[in-house]
């Protein structure tokens, strides 16, 4: 049993079994170019976000609004965070976390400039959302001046919900109720001046900070319905749209029982 164990073969796959192991425990803690996310905020465009109002308008009257228009994010570990083998892997099997390619998620590969990016992208989505919104009501952005205030927020994917929530404090449903009906609608996408709606990514992650704060409907790019279709959180009903006028017409269709697009 001695000799078995002193043998040159048997030494020679001890070693190897401790270099191995070595390596591996090694690699578990080496930063690998991958970015880990999760479902983030939510804030009702109809609402305040930070105590501050997300949308202020001055040129037109107001409605009192009922019900939530709520925009969505995802939040992300910061691009200088060490990623380790072992956090990756767990952000892999658990259905609230995502891992992604690093680049991906911060193009710039610097903090600041990804801070920088983010923020101009946020302002380019609030002035497409303002035309989108005015354009659909007929109204001149020379009379009707719009703010939006999302403190640090981030990115384009606010667009679609911001437009609504423009639309809905101007005109409501255009008969004296409300977009919403009530009810707590989210959602995501970019939107143009034209009011077509754009894909955005991290859609799964979205749909569960949207259950998380009490929507029960979620408006979405009409590309994305496969990757939004990924762990839907029970008793959140996805709804399709290309464009803005597609948004208003399946909240109308959800008030009134009407056929609503589904994923």
């Amino acid at each position: 049993m001695t000799q078995a164990l002193t043998s040159p073969r048997t030494r020679t796959l001890a070693l190897s079994g401790v270099l191995v192991t070595a390596l591996f425990g090694v690699a578990a803690f080496v930063p690998l170019p991958y970015t880990v996310t999760w479902p983030g905020l939510t804030a009702d465009t109809l609402g305040a976000y930070q105590d501050r109002p997300v949308i202020t308008i001055t040129g037109a009257p107001l409605r009192t609004t009922e019900g939530e228009l709520r925009m969505v994010t995802i939040s992300a570990t910061n691009p200088g965070e060490r990623t380790t083998f072992w956090r990756a892997l767990r952000a892999w099997f658990d259905p609230d976390e995502a891992v992604r390619p690093t680049e991906t998620v911060y193009p710039q590969g610097n903090p600041a400039k990804a801070e920088e990016e983010t923020a101009k992208q946020m302002t380019e989505s609030q002035d497409s959302a303002t035309a989108a919104a005015l354009n659909h009501l007929h109204l001149s952005p020379d009379q009707v001046k719009v703010k939006v205030d999302l403190g640090d927020v981030g990115g384009p994917s606010a667009g679609q919900m911001l437009a609504l929530g423009i639309v809905d404090k101007l005109a409501g449903d255009g008969k004296g109720g409300d977009l919403t009906g009530g009810l707590k609608i989210a959602g995501t996408g970019t939107i143009d001046r034209n009011g077509t709606i754009g894909p955005v990514g991290g859609v799964p992650l979205k749909t569960q900070a949207a259950a998380r704060d009490g929507a029960t409907v979620f408006l979405l790019p009409k590309d994305e319905c496969t990757d939004a279709k990924v762990n839907t959180p029970k008793g959140l009903r996805l709804v399709p749209v290309g464009t803005l006028d597609d948004s208003i017409a399946a909240l109308e269709a959800l008030r009134t029982g009407g056929a609503v697009p589904g994923c």
